[in-house]
Order: C-alpha cells, then sequence, then structure tokens
C-alpha cells in the first residue's frame, strides 16, 4: 500500500500531471469567476513551464549534467563475474517479438547489458524487477526473454523478480554477489541514484551508464524551436530523478563515488574474484 501510495503520489509531482492540474486550478477559477488575477497567473505559469520544458534546448540543459556523471563504460580487458541490468518499463504480449515488450528505459539497458555480456566472456547477466499488478512475466523474466532471443544462454542468466524499486533491487542484488565487484547497468539518468543504493548496500558497482538522451549533437533547426512530447519526458526524466535523489537523502543515502570517470572499485581477475 505504501509503495503504490509512493508512486502515485511521484506520478502527480512529475511536470505533465503537475503542471495540468495548476492549469486546471486557473481555469476553475476563472468559471467560478473567483480571483480573476490568481487564475491568470496559475494559467501562464503552468503554460509557460509547460511550453519551457517541452523545448530541446531547455530540456536537454537539464538533463545533461545528470547523464555526464559517468561516461560509457568501454571494454578495458578487466574481468567482471556479474553484469547487473535494472528493470524498468515493461509489458508482456506473447504475439510480439520479446524486444517490442520492453518499454522507454528498458531495451537499451539489456542491449548495454548484452554488450558488456559479450566484453566479458563467462560473466553472469542478472536481470532485476518484480511483476507489474495483473502481469504474469516479471520485468526481470521479461528482460531475460530479450536476452535469450539476443543470444545470451538462460545458463548464463540469473532472475531477481521480487525486488519493486532500485533500493530493493540493490539488497537482493547484496544477497547474490556478495562482496564481488559488478557492473551495474541503468539508465545514465538513473545510474547516480542507483549507485547510492548498490554501495549503501556494501556493494562494489562498476557504473555502466545506458539510454543517454540529452542531445548535445547537430539536430534539425524545427527540433530545437518546436516544442515536442519527446522534449517533455527528457525533462520529465530530470523531475523524476530529483524526486528520487531528494527521497534518498531523506533516507540518508548518497552516491559515494567521484562525480565522474570509469568509477568503482578496481577490477580484479578471476583467480582474485570473492563472493
Amino acid at each position: 500500500m505504501l509503495f503504490t501510495l509512493k508512486k502515485f503520489i511521484g506520478g502527480l509531482l512529475l511536470p505533465l500531471p503537475l503542471l495540468l492540474l495548476v492549469m486546471g486550478a486557473g481555469l476553475v477559477l476563472l468559471w467560478l469567476n473567483r480571483g480573476p488575477k490568481i487564475a491568470r497567473l496559475l494559467l501562464s505559469v503552468g503554460w509557460l513551464l509547460l511550453l519551457a520544458l517541452s523545448l530541446q534546448p531547455v530540456a536537454d540543459r537539464l538533463l545533461a549534467p545528470l547523464e555526464a556523471h559517468y561516461p560509457t563504460w568501454q571494454p578495458r580487458g578487466e574481468t567482471v563475474k556479474w553484469i547487473v541490468v535494472l528493470g524498468g518499463g515493461y509489458t508482456w504480449n506473447p504475439h510480439w517479438p520479446p524486444s517490442a515488450n520492453l518499454i522507454n528505459n528498458s531495451l537499451p539497458r539489456v542491449t548495454e547489458g548484452i554488450r558488456q555480456w559479450r566484453a566479458h566472456p563467462g560473466a553472469t547477466m542478472v536481470f532485476t524487477g518484480a511483476a507489474a499488478p495483473g502481469n504474469p512475466v516479471s520485468s526481470a523474466e521479461a528482460a531475460s526473454r530479450v536476452a535469450q532471443s539476443l543470444g545470451v544462454p538462460a545458463s548464463a542468466i540469473v532472475v531477481l523478480d521480487s525486488p519493486r524499486d532500485t533500493r530493493q533491487e540493490a539488497a537482493s542484488v547484496a544477497m547474490l554477489v556478495g562482496q564481488a565487484p559488478l557492473m551495474l547497468v541503468t539508465s545514465a539518468n538513473h545510474l547516480p541514484r542507483a549507485m547510492g543504493f548498490f554501495t549503501a548496500a556494501g556493494l562494489k558497482p562498476l557504473p555502466v551508464p545506458a539510454n543517454q538522451l540529452a542531445i548535445e549533437s547537430p539536430l534539425q533547426p524545427q527540433e530545437k524551436i518546436l516544442p515536442s512530447p519527446l522534449w517533455l519526458g527528457h525533462s520529465e526524466r530530470v523531475w523524476y530523478e530529483t524526486l528520487g535523489q531528494a527521497w534518498q537523502w531523506l533516507l540518508g543515502i548518497a552516491d559515494r563515488a567521484a562525480p565522474s570517470g570509469n568509477r568503482g572499485p578496481t577490477p580484479v581477475k578471476d583467480a582474485d574474484v570473492r563472493d
């Protein structure tokens, strides 16, 4: 119940529903002919913020610093035993290709995890994430099936399908891997918060960002000046992660790693790995 309430309140605080509520309040005041100045202010502020957050220069300027914490991980010949891919949005329709069931951030996480698995022969992929209400397949199992469809054998996969959020994912992974170093694969904007939970759980994560969204390379001119739900989605990620980091701060958890570079503990060779 508490988990569902947290998700519901968090959803209401995201840009689109929050600004719609602000503008809706302004419309109600106008229709009731009460507080016209406040109504105009609410409508104006809500509209301007929604416009600004839907523009690429604004959205990606906000998102880029969050994603810049960790660069793309490039294999350097290190030995890694565990590659942990955090769960995300999904559904499960058996009539679709497996990859079509991974929504938004999930598919890039899985493909980056597979890229790292191919660069680290003998590693085990760990997929996390509970089942959504009413879905017979968990987020972790859906990701596992996608990985298998792309050539990863079932023998190289572990599914942890009980965690419902990042903190629970860290606790479940800690029970599995102990003190062994692991590669932590998740969205670039989510990785700073995930690193905080995993280091707080006593783990030794190597940060592997996926699904970078903030665009700094050239775009068509109209893409920079026209509002789009795509750019609003980028702004939403900033908003969502800021709320998550505020909650993490209240829990007394913070990312203990340095702010840049391929970070985490020094990788060790097979003979030195301890579970």
